[in-house]
């Protein structure tokens, strides 16, 4: 019997004239994979990346979650919210589920047993999996270089557990095995693991990126780079949690942005053809991290000395990506120049009462 050859979908690449603008709509999908009806909480990144994402890849697509909090969220009593199929498996075994789906898909095809396009294969993995209790599964999907899309959605923490520190939450971040006290009064002593630079130093032949909620166009194009690439792909997208994060329901595009803006979270795509790093992505404006600290319970302990840690590891981003500098950055990475977060709490709380 004949081989059939697997065809596969190519999504189109939405205008963005300005990737780091705050506000640009162009026309977009009018597809709903991820439709209302699921349990998150109000304001939750995750559920709002899930949105985007089923968007930008549209109806010919399987959607795969380990357990984790979109898990918990989104498949109880009886309910759902995909439009598409979904399938669930266990927290360790992102990678090697995805594989075998879309290893599966290519058989079926190739026999005849399966008529039509490849579907857009997606695996929506929080950080717990993607980065600590799932890596070596992922690894391997994306070396073995199925033909799938790996994202990681990063709210930093294992949210549905409770909100404990993983391998992904940073530096200064409570949570409730980093709680700050006497001996450790900054929470979490690490910095963050860098994920995705490690998925593009393993994993060279695979379209890697960095994204944020709070450019939905930039990665809605992230997405479809991804899936438009024939095999592996891995995208970290950051997603910011309401529940630990500790903020006003309403901020969480704001603080997807500001993330960007402040330099905590580089935004860049891993080239495999060409083995380079693109850092053309460039935010509005820079902005100090205190702006982005501010907003969020979770660092309302930190005092001067560790803002200024944080803006030394920000300003060493930027300057990664090739970015200069501007002089009120540096200032700010000396604790002398810097107030503690819970002072400046105070200040606010007496200024909107006079």
């Amino acid at each position: 019997m004949a081989t059939i050859e697997v065809q596969r979908q190519i999504l189109p690449i939405l205008d963005s004239p300005n990737q780091g603008a705050r506000f640009y709509n162009p026309e977009l999908p009018s597809s709903e994979p991820f439709v209302p009806g699921h349990r998150t909480c109000a304001g939750c990144g995750p559920s709002i990346q899930y949105r985007m994402t089923s968007k930008a890849a549209g109806d010919n697509t399987i959607l795969v979650g380990p357990t984790g909090c979109m898990y918990v969220a989104n498949s109880s009593y009886l309910c759902t919210p995909y439009n598409v199929p979904w399938a669930h498996t266990q927290i360790g075994s992102a990678g090697s589920f995805t594989a075998g789906v879309a290893a599966a898909y290519e058989a079926m095809i190739r026999k005849g047993k399966w008529k039509g396009e490849f579907p857009n294969i997606i695996c929506e993995a929080g950080d717990g999996s993607a980065s600590d209790i799932g890596l070596a599964s992922i690894s391997g999907a994306l070396y073995r270089n199925h033909d799938c899309l790996i994202i990681c959605y990063d709210n930093e923490q294992y949210a549905n557990t409770g909100i404990q520190a993983s391998s992904r939450t940073p530096y200064g971040g409570m949570t409730t095995f980093s709680p700050p006290g006497p001996l450790v009064p900054e929470g979490k002593k690490l910095f963050p693991k860098d994920l995705a630079r490690m998925m593009a130093a393993g994993h060279p032949h695979c379209y890697v990126a960095t994204a944020s909620v709070g450019y939905p166009i930039d990665l809605m194009n992230k997405v479809r780079k991804g899936l438009n690439h024939k095999g592996a792909a891995y995208l970290m997208v950051y997603t910011p949690c309401q529940k630990g994060f500790v903020y006003e329901t309403p901020r969480s595009i704001d603080l997807g942005r500001l993330v960007v803006e402040c330099g905590l979270y580089p935004m860049w795509e891993w080239n495999p053809e060409k083995r380079a790093y693109d850092y053309s992505f460039r935010p509005a404006s820079m902005r100090p991290v205190s702006e982005y600290l501010k907003l969020q319970g979770r660092f309302g302990h930190l005092h001067a000395e560790h803002i200024a840690t944080l803006q030394k590891f920000a300003n060493e981003q930027w300057r990664m990506m090739g970015v200069q500098l501007p002089e009120a950055l540096i200032q700010a990475a000396d604790a002398k120049n810097l107030v503690n977060m819970a002072s400046a709490a105070q200040a606010e709380a007496v200024a909107q009462t006079i």
